[in-house]
């Protein structure tokens, strides 16, 4: 099975330590995932520095098979082929997974100014949609995250805005 992991165009290279750790990495192992995808967006640890360039890279860690990169111009194909996303709390990347139908651990970025990320992950988890977790709980929400009991998302509903719009115009 495959993890992908995504820390989006932020620094967020404390989820990157995580992942990579050895109790993340054993507790990916115990559920199956010896697949990993890391997209390391602007980090500064060794392993990004190696990317500069744009290529991937791939190495075998605690016997998981990991390929690690910086951007690609789009991450749908990778949340796609995903199992489990494990990502930053970014709205955008969080309703693009939850509209595949994808379980997904958000772990917030605690170095933000703002909670906003605090606030919409909890939100979410507490309505079942997803598993929420900070970077010390990551590998015990691995364990225990239950992709069929989590709520599914409801559909965009794209007629929403125009309804809207109508409303705010007197049609």
């Amino acid at each position: 099975m495959l993890a992908f992991v995504t820390v989006g165009s932020t620094q967020f290279d404390s989820l990157i330590q995580s992942v990579l750790s050895e109790p993340v990495l054993l507790s990916l192992r115990r559920r199956g995932y010896m697949n990993l995808i890391l997209q390391c967006g602007n980090s500064q640890l060794d392993l990004a520095r190696c990317i500069e360039t744009g290529n991937t890279e791939r190495v075998t860690k605690n016997e998981v098979d990991i390929e690690y990169w910086k951007f690609k111009p789009s991450l749908q194909e990778e949340f796609e082929k995903a199992d489990l996303v494990i990502s930053h709390a970014g709205s955008g990347t969080i309703l693009d997974v939850l509209r595949l139908g994808k379980a997904v651990i958000v772990v917030p970025n605690p170095t933000l100014l703002d909670r906003h990320q605090e606030e919409l992950a909890k939100a979410l988890s507490d309505r079942g949609y997803l598993k929420a977790a900070t970077i010390s709980e990551l590998p015990k929400a691995i364990a225990e995250i239950e992709p069929s009991s989590l709520q599914l998302f409801p559909p965009q509903d794209k007629s929403r805005f125009a309804k809207i719009l109508d409303e705010e115009m007197g049609f």
